[in-house]
C-alpha cells in the first residue's frame, strides 16, 4: 500500500482502488469484490466519503464513484508536505534551542579544539563552504596552514555571492607572489585592506563560527604542529568579530587598477608627473610594504624603491613618508 502518506489507511485504499477500476459499485459489489462483510465494507465507504475521495448517489440502490485521483490525493498529499515542512522546521528550532542550552552548560559546545595542519585547512575549507552571507580574515605573514594564493574556496564562494573582507599586514607582502594574490582576490570581488600588524589570523564565517590558531605551528612557525581553536556562538566570538571590525575601520581599503597594481581608495585620481610604476610603488608604502618587499613585487633595486620614493616627497613638499602618504591622499595621488 502507498496512500498512508496522503492519509489514507490500508483497508480504505484497497476499496479506493477496487471503485478505480470498478468505475461504480453498490456497497454489495464493493464487498464482494473486496471479501469483507456488507457492514465492514459500509464503515469504509463513509470513511472514504468524509475523506472528499468517493461519492454517491442519490437514488436507489446506492452507488459509489471514486473521485478523480488527482482531485482527491494531491491536495491532501500538498498539505501533509506543509505540514511536515512545518514540523520539520519546529523540529530544527528545537534542536537549535537544545543546543544552546548545551553549549550554556557545557564549554566544550563553544570551543573545539583542532590540532594539526591538515585539520586545520579542512576546517577552513568547511567553514567556508558553509558561509552564506560573509567572511571575515586576518591574514598575517608566513602561513601556518594554507600558502598564499592556494584558498580555491574563496573564488566558489565569491561566485555564489559569498562578502570577503580581508585585512593584510604589511609583512603579508614579503611572501613571494603576495601582491599578485591580493590582486587576483580583489578582482574576484574580495575587499582588502592593509594594516602595519595583526594580532592574531583568524577567520570568521558567517559570525556564527571562527577559526583561531592557539599556538605558533606550520611550516614557518614551531616545528610542532598549529593547535587551533573553532569557536562557536559566544561571548568570546562577538569579542573575535569587534577586534576585527576595530581593526577594518582604521586599515587602508585597497583596490586593483587597470594596470593590476594595488591601489587605495582615497584618493580621485594619478597626478600627471606620476608613472604607473610610481602610483604602485606608493599604494605599496601607503600599505605599510617595506622597502625590501616593495622592491621584491616590483622588479626593482631597493636603491632605486628609495630613489623613487624620495622625488615624489619632493613633488609632495614632504619631510617624511607619513606627510607624503598625507599628502598623496589630499591630491588624489592614490
Amino acid at each position: 500500500m502507498t496512500l498512508e502518506a496522503a492519509g489514507v489507511t490500508g483497508p480504505e485504499e484497497t476499496v479506493y482502488r477496487l471503485l478505480v477500476t470498478m468505475g461504480r459499485a453498490t456497497v454489495r459489489e464493493v464487498a464482494d469484490r473486496a471479501g469483507l462483510p456488507d457492514g465492514h465494507a459500509q464503515r469504509l465507504l463513509d470513511a472514504l466519503a468524509a475523506k472528499g475521495m468517493i461519492s454517491q448517489n442519490d437514488g436507489l440502490p446506492r452507488h459509489y464513484r471514486a473521485t478523480p485521483p488527482d482531485v482527491a490525493l494531491l491536495p491532501r498529499l500538498k498539505r501533509r508536505a506543509d505540514a511536515l515542512d512545518l514540523a520539520r522546521a519546529e523540529a530544527a528550532g528545537l534542536v537549535e534551542s537544545y543546543r544552546e542550552t548545551m553549549r550554556r552548560g557545557d564549554a566544550g559546545q563553544l570551543i573545539e579544539v583542532i590540532t594539526g595542519a591538515e585539520a586545520l585547512r579542512q576546517h577552513l575549507r568547511q567553514i567556508q563552504d558553509g558561509a552564506r552571507d560573509e567572511m571575515l580574515w586576518f591574514c598575517k605573514a608566513q602561513y601556518v596552514a594554507m600558502p598564499s594564493g592556494s584558498n580555491r574556496a574563496e573564488y566558489e564562494a565569491l561566485e555564489r555571492g559569498v562578502r570577503y573582507r580581508v585585512l593584510y599586514e604589511k609583512a603579508f607582502f614579503d611572501d613571494e607572489g603576495a601582491v599578485d594574490n591580493v590582486v587576483e582576490g580583489v578582482r574576484a570581488g574580495e575587499l582588502a585592506r592593509a594594516v602595519p600588524h595583526l594580532p592574531l589570523r583568524l577567520a570568521v564565517a558567517d559570525r556564527a563560527i571562527a577559526v583561531c590558531p592557539l599556538v605558533p605551528g606550520g611550516p614557518h612557525g614551531s616545528p610542532d604542529e598549529p593547535t587551533s581553536a573553532l569557536v562557536r556562538d559566544s561571548n568570546l566570538l562577538a569579542a573575535l568579530i569587534a577586534l576585527f571590525e576595530r581593526y577594518w575601520e582604521d586599515a587602508v581599503p585597497l583596490v586593483v587598477d587597470d594596470t593590476g597594481s594595488v591601489a587605495g581608495t582615497d584618493g580621485a585620481g594619478p597626478a600627471d608627473s606620476l608613472t604607473a610604476t610610481d602610483r604602485r610603488l606608493l599604494a605599496l608604502l601607503v600599505a605599510g610594504v617595506t622597502d625590501k618587499a616593495v622592491a621584491s613585487q616590483m622588479g626593482l633595486s631597493r636603491r632605486t624603491v628609495q630613489r623613487r620614493i624620495q622625488r615624489m616627497m619632493e613633488l609632495a613638499g614632504a619631510t617624511t613618508r607619513m606627510q607624503l602618504a598625507w599628502q598623496a591622499a589630499r591630491r588624489g595621488w592614490l
